[in-house]
C-alpha cells in the first residue's frame, strides 16, 4: 500500500507542513506545483530531498489560485484548463531532473479533484494534459469518480486513493470541508480507517453506511495538525495488518 501527502505547499517565507519529517514516512509526495502553492525553489527543494529518500513524486495539478489555496472552484474553459495542467507538470518535471529523477504520476489538488471527480470538462482537461505530456504517467484520484472513467477511457493508468482523515459521503465522494464531518481528528480512528481501506477496500461514511473504497494509495494531509505523528501512526498501522508500504508507481522502492 502507498502512503501519499501533499508537500511543498509553502510560499516564498511562508512554509505549511514539515515536508522533511513527512519525507521520512510517506512513499508518495504530491507536489504543489506553483499554481495553488509552491514556489520554484520550494519544488527544488522537495524534489531534491525526495528523491534523496526514495519518495515518488507526483505533481499536484490545480487551479490558479494562489490567494484562495486552489480551494474555490474556477469554470476554466477546457483548453485553458489543460494547459495549465500540462505548464505546472512540465514544472515539477524540471526539478525532478535536476535532483536525478522524474514526475511519476499527477494528482488534482483541492477544488479541482472535488470538481474533476464529477465535472466532464474539467476531468477530461485533466486526463488531455496527461495524455499529451506523457500517457505512461498513472493519476491518482477517487475510485469511481467521472476522472477516473475518463482516465481509463483514455488509457491511462487509475490508482484509486483514500482519505484516512477525511469524511465520505454515502455516494464516494467527500465531505465539504466547510460542512461537519469533513476532518477526522482522532489518531485511532484515522488509523482503523486506513487499515479498513487497504484491507477490505471500503470506509464507512458519515451517516454510519459502508461505502466501496478500492484504494493502492492512502493520502493524509500534510497541513493537518499533527500530520507527521499521524501518518507514523497510519503507516505502523498498515505494517502490523500486514501490509508493505512502497510506493504504487513504478522504479520507486523504500
Amino acid at each position: 500500500m502507498d502512503l501519499n501527502a501533499d508537500l511543498g505547499e509553502g510560499f516564498g517565507a511562508w512554509r505549511l507542513g514539515d515536508d522533511e519529517a513527512l519525507l521520512d514516512v510517506v512513499t508518495s509526495a504530491n507536489v504543489a506545483c506553483g499554481f495553488h502553492a509552491g514556489d520554484p525553489s520550494t519544488m527544488h527543494r522537495v524534489c531534491r530531498r525526495a528523491a534523496e529518500k526514495g519518495v515518488a513524486v507526483g505533481a499536484q495539478v490545480g487551479y490558479r489560485d494562489l490567494a484562495g489555496f486552489g480551494r474555490r472552484r474556477i469554470d476554466y474553459d477546457h483548453d485553458e484548463l489543460r494547459d495549465d495542467i500540462l505548464y505546472q507538470i512540465g514544472a515539477l518535471e524540471a526539478f525532478c531532473k535536476a535532483a536525478g529523477d522524474r514526475v511519476r504520476y499527477v494528482k488534482p489538488h483541492g477544488a479541482l479533484y472535488n470538481t474533476a471527480a464529477v465535472d466532464v470538462v474539467q476531468s477530461s482537461a485533466v486526463v488531455d494534459a496527461v495524455v499529451a505530456y506523457d500517457p505512461a504517467l498513472p493519476v491518482l484520484c477517487q475510485p469511481g469518480s467521472v476522472l477516473a472513467q475518463r482516465a481509463v477511457d483514455a488509457g491511462l493508468t487509475v490508482i484509486g486513493e483514500g482519505f484516512a482523515d477525511r469524511g465520505y459521503l454515502p455516494d464516494g465522494r467527500l465531505v465539504p470541508r466547510s460542512a461537519a464531518g469533513a476532518l477526522v481528528h482522532d489518531q485511532r480512528q484515522v488509523v482503523r480507517r486506513a487499515v479498513r481501506m487497504a484491507t477490505d477496500g471500503s470506509v464507512v461514511a458519515v451517516d454510519g453506511s459502508e461505502v466501496a473504497c478500492p484504494v493502492r494509495s492512502i493520502c493524509l494531509h500534510g497541513d493537518t495538525p499533527g500530520a507527521v505523528d499521524l501518518a507514523g501512526s497510519v503507516r505502523d498501522g498498515l505494517r502490523a495488518a500486514g501490509l508493505e508500504v512502497r510506493p504504487f508507481a513504478a522504479g520507486q522502492d523504500r
